[in-house]
């Protein structure tokens, strides 16, 4: 059986955009683009440039190859980019606080 792409990326974006509780407005908006134009990609009627494929994966934090994965689930996806994001945030915090411990014991 194919598959056809258009029909997958079609999916797959407004699943990732609604697992975020973003209107086509808010992600439009992200990949300064319009609302109708994201409407026609999650319709199947447009299919994105690779450049529009980066800035949608870039808005939405995943790696592009997620919007044309046909077995993706934008809710584990998502929990995963989560966890990751808040690493980071804790490593960032972290290091600032120390940072800061630092500044305040050689006072």
């Amino acid at each position: 059986m194919m598959t056809n792409i258009r029909d997958v990326l079609a999916l797959n974006l407004k699943q990732f955009r609604q697992a975020r509780g973003w209107s086509q407005a808010y992600l439009a908006e992200k990949t300064e683009t319009s609302t109708n134009y994201i409407g026609m990609l999650e319709n199947s009627v447009k299919f994105p440039s690779s450049e529009m494929v980066q800035k949608l994966a870039y808005a939405l934090e995943i790696d592009p190859t997620d919007l044309f994965s046909k077995e993706i689930d934008p809710v584990s996806t998502m929990k995963k980019y989560q966890k990751a994001a808040l690493e980071d945030i804790h490593a960032l915090l972290d290091r600032l606080i120390n940072e800061k411990i630092q500044q305040l014991e050689e006072k």
